[in-house]
């Protein structure tokens, strides 16, 4: 396939996230971007990495944390299950902007994101709840079934195969953000590519 031909059709792309990465929120903010100048499906999935870090030793600040964790993933979840998965997007946008933009805590970002986007706000009582972690740890286990088990979020798949990643700092936007979509969609048509890496020297760059 020519570089030229990579946005001639329709390209699905299906974005598993948790709300409170930030490197997920960075890699959502660029495909968002994408989003307005490509032909593609975007579809959003949420994942916990309260579901991936479970039984694992972690530090003290971030198995509070990944305690934590379980309110955003588990109200987008119901969120999802109760009135559709249309309503992902906007509930990220407006949940992320909250936590990592706002810096709110996570019960004033649910509260506050909920309402900012029109949603049932006794929602936000399925944060401190178990009652849908079933349907929450499907969700995930479909993003990390494509992937494996020895990455984080986000995962993106594009066309079906997926990937940890793009992490990116801070979030491409213009025709940077376009380049990188066009460079991972001819990279995935390789049957064989598995990865790209180098050490990260940044932390997130959150604006």
């Amino acid at each position: 396939m020519a570089a030229a031909d990579v946005t001639e059709k329709t390209t699905r792309v299906d974005f598993w996230f948790d709300p409170v990465c930030p490197w997920a929120w960075m890699t959502s903010r660029w495909i968002r971007e994408v989003a307005e100048h490509r032909d593609i499906d975007l579809r959003w999935h949420v994942m916990s990495l309260s579901v991936l870090n479970e039984g694992r030793e972690l530090p003290e600040n971030y198995r509070d944390l990944m305690d934590r964790a379980w309110g955003p993933a588990r109200v987008v979840n119901a969120a999802r299950e109760r009135v559709g998965e249309h309503v992902l997007g906007d509930l990220y946008t407006a949940l992320g902007t909250r936590i990592h933009l706002g810096q709110e805590e996570f019960p004033e970002a649910i509260a506050g994101a909920l309402t900012d986007v029109g949603l049932d706000p006794d929602l936000a009582g399925v944060a401190t709840s178990g009652e849908l972690d079933e349907s929450l740890r499907a969700s995930h286990a479909e993003g990390i079934a494509i992937v494996g088990e020895d990455v984080g979020t986000p995962v993106v798949a594009i066309d079906g195969r997926g990937y940890f990643g793009p992490v990116v700092t801070p979030a491409p936007t213009g025709d940077d953000a376009l380049r990188l979509f066009d460079g991972l969609v001819l990279m995935t048509s390789v049957d064989g590519f598995y990865e790209l890496k180098r050490t990260r020297t940044s932390g997130p760059i959150l604006t």
